[in-house]
């Protein structure tokens, strides 16, 4: 396991910092509410994401292949939550607006949602199947992948959130606001399609 550390801290990064479900949602709720009201939002996903590798690798792997219906309607329940989440994207108005309307992900709500994000579950799936050695200490070497991904969720997650406040200043006008929650909706259907197709 020591000589995997370097490569599954590199895939921690690759995989968390690249465009999919959290970053886009931390992107558009950086545009809209600002860093502050945002980081219980990135704190949900820096332990959620963990807690659900911990789950993987101890048992859950298993059940999934031996009833592959449970997996199947989780990931249908999945589906329609983020068009759900997109769709409150899409619609949201500012955060200042007088009738106070829309507030980011809490903590519970961003870690519930990694166990319906599927780029969360072909991640997860992946580092334990890959990062645990045969004849290893599965317990350990799923706490040291989740060690690994606790390590680098927040930052990369925080600097999508970041680039999101940035954005944030060219979108003064209500109109331009619209636009880009709109194409941070379309984005978040879209990381459907590999799902399905």
């Amino acid at each position: 396991m020591p000589s995997l550390i370097l490569p599954l801290l590199l895939f921690a990064i690759s995989t968390t910092a690249t465009p999919g479900p959290n970053n886009v949602m931390v992107t558009a709720s950086g545009a809209n509410f600002g860093f502050r009201r945002t980081i219980p939002h990135m704190l949900g996903i820096t332990f959620g994401f963990p807690a659900m590798i911990v789950a993987i690798g101890w048992g859950l792997g298993p059940i999934f292949e031996g009833a592959p219906i449970v997996h199947q309607a989780l990931k249908y329940v999945g589906a329609a939550y983020l068009l759900f989440l997109a769709w409150k994207i899409g619609t949201a108005g500012r955060s200042d607006d007088a009738d106070g309307s829309g507030s980011p992900l809490t903590f519970l709500q961003a870690a519930l949602f990694q166990w319906v994000n599927p780029k969360a579950w072909i991640i997860a799936v992946g580092a334990v199947t890959t990062f645990t050695t045969v004849g290893g200490n599965p317990f350990f070497e799923t706490l040291v992948i989740a060690a690994a991904f606790a390590l680098v969720t927040f930052p990369c997650i925080a600097a999508w959130t970041l680039f999101g406040m940035a954005i944030r200043r060219l979108l003064r006008s209500e109109r331009a606001l619209k636009a880009f929650n709109i194409a941070m909706a379309l984005l978040l259907a879209a990381s459907l399609l590999p799902v399905f197709l």
